[in-house]
């Protein structure tokens, strides 16, 4: 396997299981808080920014990014982050195959001409609730929606900012999983052979 592996995944839609699990069936790294750990060491930025602009941007930050960009009373952490980020994932990727977690991951290595298999894993609203319910405790219906929505609308926001396209758009990757209805075990074996093939 010669290749590196980049998931985008929809919040809740199991994206760092199959990931993980991608990883060991490849003997590969998987990469997604370590890029937060190197980010944090080479901008010198707390863990916790890092962790919060290193993915997610809301509608209204991008907004006022956008008006403030320049400003010298405005100082972008975020573009910050990003650029720290952005060299910390080309250096993994450049160290061998390995698998990517979000961060905008497919369209830093498509620009640098770093051959990778693009995958975006997404779910119905149903089997992502009950997925984030599993992992954070929370159990009222509403609440879980609300979290599916700001996170979802987050990354989509981040994304576009980012890369200028659309999160989600099965245009921009190689392969778009529903692991909802596919299941994990079908999710990860199509990853698997896809990143095999031609070997």
């Amino acid at each position: 396997m010669n290749k590196v592996i980049t998931i985008s995944r929809e919040y809740g839609a199991g994206g760092h299981a199959i990931g993980k699990r991608v990883a060991q069936e490849l003997g590969v790294e998987i990469y997604d808080k370590d890029i937060v750990r190197e980010t944090v060491k080479a901008s010198g930025y707390e863990a916790e920014l890092v962790e919060r602009e290193g993915e997610d941007v809301s509608k209204t930050g991008s907004f006022i990014k956008s008006i403030c960009a320049g400003s010298a009373f405005y100082p972008n952490t975020q573009d910050a982050i990003h650029d720290v980020q952005q060299a910390v994932i080309l250096q993994f990727a450049q160290a061998g195959p390995c698998v990517i977690l979000g961060r905008c991951a497919d369209e830093i290595l498509r620009a640098t001409d770093i051959k990778a298999l693009n995958v975006f894993v997404y779910a119905d609203e149903l089997h992502r609730a009950v997925r984030v319910r599993e992992l954070t405790g929370v159990t009222d219906p509403a609440e879980l929606q609300k979290m599916l929505a700001k996170k979802d609308a987050s990354r989509r926001a981040y994304y576009t900012h980012y890369t200028g396209k659309r999160w989600g758009d099965c245009h921009n990757y190689d392969l778009s999983l529903d692991s909802g209805a596919l299941g994990v075990d079908l999710c990860v074996k199509l990853i698997v052979d896809a990143a095999r093939s031609g070997e």
